[in-house]
């Protein structure tokens, strides 16, 4: 499978070492986009667009959120995050935020890293989603409350596309059934 040719819409052909190169010239991280990446095109329509919302668990939440918490286990073994967990176990600790009972320290805690690795990680999603447009493997645009939209905040949520080769990511999946109505589609 590593050497499966990946063809775009532009009707150039690039197999998987070719990405993986194209990664390695473009991006300073050329692993992590290349994660970033595979995650957007699992969950990317038939169009190749992926967001503003991915169901989990029953839910939805925002694009990046569902990156980060996809890319979370990446970091589980790294020295920073035990260093992260003592000191927000002893912050927590010492403002007597902490409860007694271990369970729920113990959740509290996670909670807490949980929501400050969400933010360092966004933060890296971002980093490597622009390395991926200006590579032009990545499109991206911010859909809002109302309406699309250029700018980012109020409301407004990013929204991937898959471009050029990348857009063969995609394979022969089939389109999911929608789970948030568009902008003006009434739900009965």
């Amino acid at each position: 499978m590593l050497h499966a040719p990946i063809i775009g819409d532009s009707h150039q052909q690039l197999d998987m070492p070719s990405l993986l190169e194209m990664l390695a010239r473009s991006s300073s991280r050329p692993r992590y986009a290349f994660m970033v990446l595979n995650l957007i095109a699992q969950v990317s329509r038939s169009d190749g667009s992926a967001g503003p919302l991915v169901a989990k668990g029953g839910g939805l939440i925002p694009l990046r959120d569902w990156l980060c918490d996809a890319l979370t286990p990446m970091g589980q073994r790294d020295p920073r995050r035990v260093t992260l967990e003592e000191r927000i176990r002893s912050d927590l600790a010492m403002s007597g935020a902490l409860p007694m009972d271990e369970g729920q320290a113990t959740a509290m805690v996670e909670d807490a890293i949980r929501e400050q690795v969400r933010a360092s990680g966004k933060t890296n999603v971002s980093r490597a989603v622009s390395e991926l447009v200006r590579a032009g493997l990545l499109k991206r645009h911010y859909q809002g409350y109302c309406v699309d939209h250029h700018n980012r905040g109020a409301q407004r949520q990013a929204v991937y596309i898959l471009a050029g080769c990348a857009r063969g990511l995609i394979g022969g999946r089939q389109e999911q059934p929608r789970a948030v109505p568009r902008q003006a589609e009434l739900v009965f």
